[in-house]
Formats: structure tokens, C-alpha cells, sequence
């Protein structure tokens, strides 16, 4: 049987940029994708935005690597030729009574060592946006826009060229702790065509929204260590015709997301979205990414609140995205969840949970902290 340094699980933007890592290292590395091609499920359903770190509590995971990241991945694209768009955005106060919400918003980012932002005044705002109706906004010159696929791509041949492999079509059906506490690594089974049985010393489960389900198929670990998921949806609609804006737009957050927010795309074309529709399922398999064109009454009322000049009949359904949660419903946004040995006593394994937006921004950062972690359990 095959015995490998490390097996990563999911081949999204996060279990790419680990697996990469892993590789430099000098780790003889396996990436497991049950899907056909990697990338395909949370990676190909966002918005693509580089984020700042701005919204996260103080000394949190997901301020850490936000921050971080967003320096990291803006080096990373310069040097390996990805494109990226730094936009710039403008979080908007749309009437006097959001601008100590605003003000806590900007007390919040400047505590995490978000750079280049600042709070501007209406004048400001509409000399770089004069379609844009606001009381004051905060202006955030590292928010920008990445080719994610591109970036995978990049990922996925950096990783290959330092000796990694990718085995599509190859879910996990079960992983077996070798020896006491794991101390001799896992016996992992592998589903697919042809099917096959490794051993690896380190486990790391990237799965994203699969990954409370993923570990389950982990013997020594009790339901109790296993967080249950949560299934948030977003749905996005584009608009027809050309932008009317330069930067990414964004009202005040709202429970569970940012708000009905307009992002560009590479091209400068621009959509709104997501919201928040809680989905009132237990597995990821229920999921239908089809948005419903009736959610767009809500997203016109909630735009014109910033773009009161939005016709009629100008947005189309585009595409929905769910977010990997583990909190639920009406309780405070959760923090990004590693666990490791320490908290589970089974030596090789990290399980990632709860990793949704920022983490393509966070990706290179995680990788960073993962194998930090893996090293001082040595």
C-alpha cells in the first residue's frame, strides 16, 4: 500500500493553495476532488473579491488571514501573471443614521491593520461616483477583484510541478487512525472508477461546505468534535448594460452577510449580490443553485437605497453560491474553525471548517498557518 507525507481533501481555491504548500515543503502530497475538475462548486460561485479584513472581530481567524492574505495574493498574481482589478470599494452610509455604523466599521478594519482606507464625505464620494446617493462612505483602496480560476489554475501547476498529484473523481469513504491516536498516520479508502487504499501521516480536510460531512468519515472522531453545517445561499443578479459605477459599492452589513453589494468583474461589468436565503436543508446534495427571478423585487429596493437611478427590468438571475457555515441562523457571523490535534488528540489531523468568504482572499495565508501548525506538531 502507498504511504504518503499528506493527503488534502478538496481542490477548491483553500485546498489548492494547502496542497501547493504542502508540495513546497518537500511533502509527497495527494489532493482528493469528488468532482470531475477542481474548483467547480464554492471556488466557481463567488464574487471573486479580494477583500481588505475590514468587517472581522479584533485577533479573529478570518481578520488575521484576511489581511494577510490580501497582501499575499496581490503578490502572488504579480508575480505568476494573474490578473487581478484593485477596483477599490466604497462601504456607504445611505442616511445620516448609518454613520456611526460606518465609523464603527472603519474603528473595526484600522484595529485589524487594514491599510489604505479612510472615511470620506458625500462630496467625496460623488467626485469618484456621481451616481452614487450617500451620507458619507468608507473608501477601501486594497478591495479589488481576481481571476479565480486563473489563480486556481496557477495553484494546481505549482502544485503539480513540485511533485504533487491531483486525483479527480476520488471521494473519501473512510479514513482509519493507524496505531493509537493516529501516531502511525491513516488508512485512507478511496471511492471513484477504480478505487484504491493509501496511508498518509498527515490529513487535511479542505472540503468546504462537505467538510462536516467529510469528517464524519474519520473513525476516532465524536460527533460532538464535528460542527453541523449550515447552508446559506446567495443569489446574484447581473445588470443589464454598462456599470454606472468605477469601485465595488456595499451598504452596512446585514445578519449572516454584506449586503445586496455591486461587484465588477473583470471586464467592469457589474452584478448585485449575494443576499442571504437560509436553505432549510441537512446535506449539500439538496442544494438548487437556481436563483428564483422573484428574489430580485428585494434586491431593486435594496439597491436603490445607494443607486436610486436603478430602471426597472435592468437585472437578470445570474448565479447563486452557498456559504460553507456553522453557525446558524440569527446568531453573529462564526469565525473561520481549524481544528487540530490538540483538540481532537488525533496526531496528522487538521479538518477546516466554516472556511466561506474571506477564504480566496485568506487562501495563501491559511496555507502559511497550516503548515506552521503541521511543524510544531512534529
Amino acid at each position: 500500500m502507498e504511504r504518503l507525507d499528506c493527503v488534502v481533501i478538496g481542490a477548491g481555491v483553500v485546498g489548492l493553495a494547502v496542497a501547493r504548500e504542502m508540495a513546497l515543503q518537500g511533502r509527497e502530497t495527494i489532493l482528493l476532488e469528488r468532482e470531475a475538475s477542481f474548483g467547480t462548486i464554492s471556488s466557481a460561485r463567488n464574487s471573486e473579491v479580494i477583500h481588505a479584513g475590514i468587517y472581522y472581530p479584533k485577533d479573529s481567524l478570518k481578520a488575521k488571514f484576511c489581511v494577510e492574505g490580501n497582501r499575499l495574493l496581490y503578490e502572488y498574481c504579480r508575480s505568476h501573471q494573474v490578473a487581478t482589478q484593485p477596483y477599490g470599494k466604497l462601504i456607504v452610509a445611505t442616511d445620516d443614521s448609518q454613520i456611526n455604523d460606518l465609523q464603527a466599521i472603519l474603528y473595526k478594519a484600522q484595529n485589524n491593520g487594514v491599510p489604505e482606507i479612510k472615511l470620506i464625505s458625500e462630496d467625496e464620494a460623488k467626485i469618484l461616483e456621481p451616481n452614487l446617493k450617500c451620507s458619507a462612505a468608507i473608501l477601501s483602496s486594497s478591495t479589488g477583484i481576481v481571476d479565480s480560476h486563473g489563480y486556481m489554475l496557477s495553484l494546481l501547476g505549482g502544485f503539480e510541478d513540485t511533485g504533487g498529484m491531483i486525483a479527480y473523481q476520488s471521494p473519501l469513504i473512510s479514513a482509519k487512525p493507524i496505531g493509537p491516536n493516529a501516531q502511525n498516520g491513516f488508512e485512507l479508502e478511496i471511492g471513484g472508477a477504480d478505487g484504491m487504499k493509501i496511508q498518509t501521516k498527515f490529513l487535511i480536510n479542505c472540503a468546504g461546505m462537505s467538510a462536516p460531512a467529510v469528517a464524519q468519515k474519520i473513525e476516532g472522531l465524536r460527533s460532538e468534535q464535528i460542527p453541523k453545517a449550515y447552508f446559506a445561499k446567495g443569489n446574484y443578479f447581473s445588470l443589464s448594460g454598462k456599470s454606472p459605477f468605477s469601485h465595488l459599492i456595499y451598504p452596512i452589513p446585514e445578519p449572516g452577510g454584506l449586503g445586496v453589494h455591486l461587484t465588477l468583474d473583470m471586464g467592469g461589468q457589474a452584478k448585485f449580490g449575494p443576499d442571504v436565503e437560509w436553505l432549510d436543508i441537512n446535506a449539500e446534495e439538496q442544494i438548487d443553485y437556481t436563483v428564483n427571478p422573484k428574489r430580485g423585487e428585494g434586491f431593486y429596493e435594496a439597491v436603490r437605497r445607494y443607486w436610486p437611478e436603478l430602471k426597472d427590468g435592468s437585472l437578470q438571475p445570474d448565479y447563486s453560491g452557498v456559504r460553507a457555515k456553522i453557525t446558524p441562523p440569527n446568531t453573529p457571523a462564526g469565525d473561520f474553525c481549524i481544528n487540530t490535534p490538540k483538540d481532537h488528540d488525533l496526531q496528522g489531523l487538521f479538518n477546516l471548517y466554516g472556511f466561506e468568504s474571506p477564504g480566496l482572499t485568506s487562501s495563501l495565508a491559511i496555507a502559511k498557518h497550516l503548515e506552521r501548525q503541521i511543524k510544531s506538531s512534529l
